[in-house]
């Protein structure tokens, strides 16, 4: 199904990457936001949907899917490792929460697999160079609303010019 209004959201405790994307007008818009925010948003939009009798899905990056979500690295101690963890799982909770909360808003909601690393940056995720050069995204951006906008990109099956 297409859909009119897709929210892509990368969780995080502190600001969540959020991504709204029209497909049909390829218009982009990203920001952080967070939780009590991002409640508020998603119940405006959803409100905004309806008025307009127009089509609104939220995708939400679930981690949590993975089979494994090791984030070490050899020379991490336990210390390194234990904390990776505690952030990794809180990170998740959060997702979890969103996904709970559109369900109880009666919001069309997908828990997706987090998407292949395999770009320029940091771990091999996307710059802004590379989401700009097939969104046309302006502005400065951060990893979580860059990793939210390409969620949103995806899920629409847009083009991406640059190859993973």
């Amino acid at each position: 199904m297409r859909y009119d209004t897709i929210v892509a959201i990368d969780p995080d405790v502190e600001k969540s990457g959020v991504a709204e994307l029209s497909p049909q007008h390829l218009l982009l818009e990203v920001t952080n936001l967070t939780f009590p925010q991002l409640l508020d948003y998603l119940q405006s939009r959803k409100n905004l949907s309806e008025t307009a009798h127009t089509s609104l899905v939220v995708i939400v990056e679930a981690g949590w899917l993975n089979q494994s979500n090791w984030h070490l690295r050899s020379k991490d101690n336990a210390r390194v490792a234990s904390a990776k963890g505690n952030s990794a799982g809180r990170n998740h909770e959060t997702g979890r929460k969103i996904v709970e909360m559109c369900k109880h808003y009666g919001i069309e909601v997908v828990e997706q697999r987090p998407l292949q690393k395999c770009w320029h940056g940091k771990d091999g995720k996307i710059t802004h160079e590379e989401l700009a050069s097939f969104t046309g995204l302006m502005g400065r951006t951060n990893q979580d609303s860059r990793d939210a906008a390409l969620l949103a990109w995806v899920f629409a099956n847009l083009p991406i010019r640059l190859k993973c």
